[in-house]
């Protein structure tokens, strides 16, 4: 792995983290406060981050799946892990094992 190609798939992994921290943080600590403890503005403030992760991850993806030469289905499956849960630590789990090079 050169270092351009090592510099994107440093970024993604942090980018990818980033997203699916605040997933289950909007999942798991927001939404029980809104609809256990009637505190609204915990989901308006996560979702607002966590949407805005979202659309930088969905970003991220196409740039770093060309500099680091995915397939189509790797691709196709960061793209899917965006939307699950615990999907893009998976992710990067299967990234990692299948790279020479841990990053």
């Amino acid at each position: 792995m050169n270092e351009s190609q090592l510099r994107w798939a440093k970024r993604f992994k942090w980018i990818s983290l980033a997203e699916g921290l605040s997933f289950l943080v909007l999942l798991g600590i927001a939404m029980p406060l809104k609809y256990g403890f009637d505190m609204p503005l915990a989901v308006k403030y996560t979702g607002w981050a966590h949407g805005v992760l979202f659309v930088v991850y969905i970003y991220a993806v196409y740039p770093t799946a060309k500099s680091l030469k995915w397939s189509f289905s790797r691709t196709f499956f960061a793209l899917v892990a965006s939307l699950l849960p615990f999907g893009p630590f998976l992710f990067d789990r299967n990234l990692n094992k299948s790279q020479q090079t841990k990053f």
